[in-house]
């Protein structure tokens, strides 16, 4: 079977956050007539009137939001609701983990709405079980456990799974990553849930950067806007930038990277694109890795603090033994990093990735999320449940102190810090004034890929989408 141009996507969106996002975690009313619904004839006459409005407003040029959780609910207890779930398995560098989606289906334009999800995670990665490939589908089937709990057994069969991987088995020898997928495609076929045949597979970094866009924007009610907020998302093996450039004279600049998606509502051309390497763990390994032969695993960075020494750190199924390394400009009674030489480190090895260069990013409104929002959380610049906003420069300021402390719990912290605001600045030419919306979570739904994954699934095929 062909896989779908990513350029013609249906993604279900809605012009109001509100509106669109349903937040409830309470279940839905029943459908049908029990449980004290009204009688027949009564809902019939309801949904007659309800129609009739909605084409009167739809007739006079009026906007009418069906996705409204008012119009669901009123749909739910006349019993014309129907509920779709989705099981999308991130399967990321670093660990993985299960989104399960309910939707609610819009009785009027067919229109998906969010209801409620689960989120779990186990570390560490698939890409970790290369030698291992049933240990690893092990690890995935705990996941998929957890998801057979939170949807009713009757709707398995109409649920889509699907599991992606990302850059840890992209970075894999292909036989490897190949056997590790064969071992989850077994899994699945005695699931009981709906796979398809590339339902398993290692996933397109446009596919990645394309459904982090949507998910983000509609989560904040910017899809079928005319400002969409750009995506950043910073993963362990690559890093992607996404976002839809305002000025039509830009768009023959990034010509390359560009995509047309279609959000249902509109046509929306997005640049993505998916920088292998530029992960945090990538960039890591890079940075320790420089100037000792392939296979040293004993290892001294400037980037780490001198009171550091043989600190495990597992990279590819590889252990290192990681080390600070003594310069000049510490002492004994005051260990520090030479902020500026770790710096330009840095900078040597990322300037190089980052090509295509996003120079019109700066324009946009930008949601950063992942090891942005992670980091940041970690080092005390924001609140780790309210999330917040940032400057470049904060990264920046941050980082140097971190480095001037000897960190014996965070270690790679000055690396991490150091190594995002170069990849911010420097690399994707943001200026440090520039302001970073970091997210974990918008109305408590999970900022992932999946849950454009998730709609591209549902609305796309038709055996969903009937």
């Amino acid at each position: 079977m062909p896989k779908p141009d990513v350029r013609k996507r249906k993604l279900s969106s809605s012009d109001d956050k509100n509106a669109s996002v349903s937040t409830t975690r309470r279940k839905s009313p029943s459908s049908g007539n029990s449980g004290g619904g009204l009688p027949s004839g009564l809902k019939l006459s309801f949904l007659c009137l309800i129609v009739s409005v909605c084409l009167l407003l739809v007739v006079f040029g009026l906007y009418i939001d069906t996705t409204s959780p008012f119009l669901v609910q009123l749909a739910s207890k006349l019993g014309y609701n129907k509920n779709q779930y989705a099981v999308i398995i991130d399967a990321g560098s670093t660990g993985s983990r299960v989104l399960a989606y309910k939707f609610d289906r819009s009785f009027i334009d067919n229109k998906l709405v969010l209801s409620d999800e689960l989120f779990k995670e186990r570390k560490p990665g698939l890409s970790s079980f290369a030698d291992a490939p049933e240990k690893g589908a092990h690890s995935i089937k705990l996941l998929l456990d957890e998801a057979r709990a939170f949807i009713p057994k009757d709707k398995w069969s109409s649920t889509p799974l699907v599991l992606k991987a990302t850059a840890g088995l992209r970075l894999l020898p292909h036989s490897k990553a190949e056997n590790l997928l064969n071992a989850v495609r077994d899994l699945f076929t005695k699931s009981e849930f709906s796979v398809d045949m590339d339902a398993v597979e290692i996933m397109d970094g446009t596919d990645e950067g394309i459904f982090s866009w949507f998910t983000v924007n509609f989560l904040l009610g910017r899809l079928s806007k005319t400002n969409q907020a750009a995506a950043l998302d910073l993963g362990g093996g690559s890093t992607q930038v996404t976002f839809s450039p305002t000025d039509p004279e830009q768009v023959p600049v990034y010509e390359k990277y560009m995509h047309e998606v279609n959000t249902l509502n509109q046509k929306v051309n997005v640049f993505t694109h998916s920088y292998l390497g530029l992960g945090l763990m990538a960039a890591r390994h890079a940075v320790f890795t420089k100037g000792y032969a392939k296979d040293e695993t004993s290892l001294e960075s400037i980037c780490v603090n001198p009171i550091i020494s043989n600190r495990t750190w597992i990279y590819s199924n590889v252990e290192y033994k990681i080390s600070g390394k003594d310069h000049a400009k510490s002492t004994q009674e005051n260990p520090i990093v030479d902020f500026d030489a770790c710096l330009d480190l840095i900078k040597s090895k990322v300037m190089p990735l980052v090509k295509p260069k996003p120079f019109t990013l700066k324009e946009h409104t930008i949601a950063a999320f992942s090891y942005y929002f992670e980091r940041a959380t970690e080092s005390g610049l924001i609140d780790p449940f309210a999330g917040g906003e940032i400057t470049v420069e904060a990264y920046r300021k941050k980082a140097q102190a971190v480095c001037a402390i000897p960190n014996d719990e965070q270690p790679f912290m000055c690396f991490d810090l150091t190594y995002i605001s170069v990849l911010l600045h420097e690399g994707f030419g943001l200026g440090e004034g520039k302001k970073i919306k970091l997210y974990k979570k918008i109305d408590g739904h999970e900022i992932s890929w999946a849950l454009g994954c998730a709609y591209n699934v549902l609305m796309s095929d038709d055996k969903f989408n009937s």
